[in-house]
């Protein structure tokens, strides 16, 4: 999530410290920095938001609301404190807009707002520039406010030009529905995705034709254009698993999908509304008609109670009742004590916050887990299970490295087989793998033009991995190498015979690998019986010089008086492609050096 620091500074009064000191803070209380960036007069903080804080701090409001518990800075004002809502979604006379939901486990709240009389034109600076820092592309001023809002309060919005639906006695018609069989859709991306049963869609209720994918995109239908002047607002809730199996299908992840995937209050959609009519009247003028809100079920608040004794527990700390205090009054929280316990009322954004242990991580992160000393874990109570299939498959590997195989990695997607895959990668190889066969047998001819960099007399391969085959999902191992076809079986539960684990294949250095080819020159000559083969050795790699990364005796037999030697010169450059003939060269001093010191060249 990509953060405006002058966004940020929108919500205090006080001025914020500079961006090394925002990130630390959130670093180490809150969430990981992946980069800041510098974009004209502001800095933009990429903040790696955790899944569990998805559906309240994918915004700008949620990472001010952090800063200012950690850093003891108030907020200004808190767009979402009750009340901030003053607008009233419940007003529906003479509205001439009504709203249906089919299922209301899929759309748990519908607020739509119907706007008369706005001019759609270019954003102003302010706006286009807060868009921008963000990697966002200004569209139109009404449009942009949408986009704005979200990525202030978390809560997507979408615009549609009233003036693209029917109308059917004077009232327009807006329906939340599961998409009919063979439902196709042009989104505001210019391409036209096929709908199926499972997804969620708005339509033109007067019509039934859709005018966007729930959740996740708009449609051309009703798209806004700089003719538009009258629009349907909507801020509404949808069911974060339906919204990304539909956006995973359809292979479109939008900001929108992104927020509603990880689950927000559904009382931020009257918050959302109110906040977008209010910037859209700003910045594009218009009337506000009314709003219909169809919130079948509210969310009721959720209260979690913890103790002091309880925050020990669980951190091996000493915060008291002082410090607990202190973390939930920075926090915003509600809560009354009862003697001991601490009974919170957690803001209605915050959904993760739903046991105990929940308000204990927030003390520890707010106070600072510096603050925990480091304590011994406790014995474990029971012995350690072993799983046996992992324990097997490790007996296994064991084995085969030792014996000198590598393990490999191959794809577990295929041309053929069983099981074709609904969310396939490629049109290629759309089924799951029924033998590692295959893939050993690709693996292995992709090595072997290596082995002579690798000093390796034969290319030995295997893997551990899924299959599957007659129905089932099976663990095998498979092996193959230069001299043996590959085969594989069934990875047996007892491991590998202890007979065959030889002792292990320990690493001594690490070296990195060349992106350019090399080249390979094998030299034959007579020694003396009595040549010290490591001096044969030594003048090799001084006489070849530095371009010979690797010197290898593969061959050696004695006649007489003299032995044969035969090595395996490997040439190589980490800068550049050597060609034929300064490898020759070099091999010809090579010659000359073995000449001068009396062998005999074969």
């Amino acid at each position: 999530m990509k953060i405006s620091r002058l966004w940020l500074q929108t919500f205090f009064d006080q001025p914020l410290p500079d961006v090394a000191a925002l990130s630390d803070a959130l670093t180490f209380h809150a969430f990981e920095i992946d980069g800041v960036e510098k974009v004209g007069e502001d800095d933009v903080l990429d903040v790696k938001v955790t899944p569990n804080r998805g559906h309240d701090a994918l915004c700008h409001l949620g990472i001010a609301k952090e800063l200012s518990a950690i850093l003891k800075l108030p907020l200004k004002n808190d767009p979402l404190s009750i009340s901030r809502l003053h607008l009233d979604m419940s007003a529906k006379s003479d509205v001439p807009l009504t709203v249906s939901i089919q299922n209301a486990d899929l759309c748990t709240r519908y607020v739509a707002g119907y706007m008369r009389g706005v001019e759609v034109k270019e954003s102003p600076e302010w706006l286009k520039a807060s868009l921008e820092a963000i990697g966002q592309r200004s569209i139109n001023n009404v449009v942009d406010a949408t986009n704005y809002v979200m990525f202030t309060l978390g809560q997507p919005l979408h615009a549609f030009d009233a003036a693209k639906l029917e109308q059917k006695d004077g009232a327009y018609a807006v329906s939340v529905r599961t998409a009919q069989a063979g439902e196709k859709l042009l989104a505001l991306d210019e391409k036209e995705y096929a709908l199926t049963e499972s997804m969620l869609v708005i339509a033109d209720a007067n019509t039934g034709a859709p005018i966007g994918v729930a959740g996740v995109k708009g449609g051309m239908p009703a798209g806004i254009t700089s003719n538009t002047k009258d629009i349907i607002l909507e801020s509404a809730n949808f069911d974060s698993v339906s919204v990304r199996k539909t956006a995973q299908a359809l292979k479109l992840r939008t900001d929108a999908s992104a927020r509603f995937e990880q689950g927000i209050s559904s009382e931020l959609a009257g918050y959302g509304m109110q906040a977008v009519v209010e910037l859209i009247q700003q910045i594009a003028g218009g009337e506000v008609v009314g709003f219909v809100d169809e919130y079948p079920t509210k969310q009721q608040p959720l209260q979690v109670s913890v103790t002091a004794a309880k925050v020990t527990q669980i951190l091996g700390s000493t915060f008291g009742e002082k410090e607990i205090a202190d973390s939930f009054d920075r926090l915003g929280f509600s809560y009354t004590k009862e003697n001991e316990v601490f009974v919170v009322t957690p803001p209605f954004e915050r959904l993760d916050l739903q046991i105990a242990e929940d308000l204990v991580e927030e003390v520890g992160r707010i106070q600072g887990y510096d603050h925990v000393p480091p304590l011994q874990l406790p014995p474990f109570p029971k012995e350690v299970e072993i799983n046996e299939n992992f324990a097997a498959a490790e007996a296994v590997r064991e084995g085969l490295v030792a014996q000198g195989f590598s393990e490999v990695f191959t794809s577990v997607f295929t041309d053929a087989g069983e099981r074709v895959v609904l969310n396939k990668v490629d049109g290629i190889k759309p089924y799951l793998r029924s033998s590692l066969v295959p893939g050993l047998q690709d693996a292995l001819k992709k090595n072997i033009p290596n082995k002579d960099l690798l000093g390796l007399k034969e290319v030995k391969l295997f893997e551990v991995g899924t299959v599957w085959k007659d129905g089932k999902e099976v663990v095998v191992v498979g092996t193959v190498t230069e001299k043996q076809p590959a085969t594989e079986k069934v990875l047996a539960k007892e491991g590998a015979p202890t007979s065959e684990v030889l002792p292990l294949s320990q690493t001594q250095q690490y070296k990195s690998f060349s992106k350019f080819p090399y080249i390979v020159r094998d030299v034959a000559f007579w020694a003396p019986a009595d040549t010290d083969e490591q001096r044969i050795i030594e003048i090799l790699k001084k006489e070849a010089g530095e371009l010979c990364v690797k010197t290898t005796l593969f061959d050696r037999f004695e006649k007489g008086d003299k032995t044969s030697y035969a090595f395996r010169l490997i040439f190589q450059s980490f800068e550049r492609t050597l060609v034929d003939e300064e490898v020759n060269k070099l091999m010809e001093i090579v010659y000359a050096v073995l000449l001068k010191n009396g062998f005999e060249i074969r």
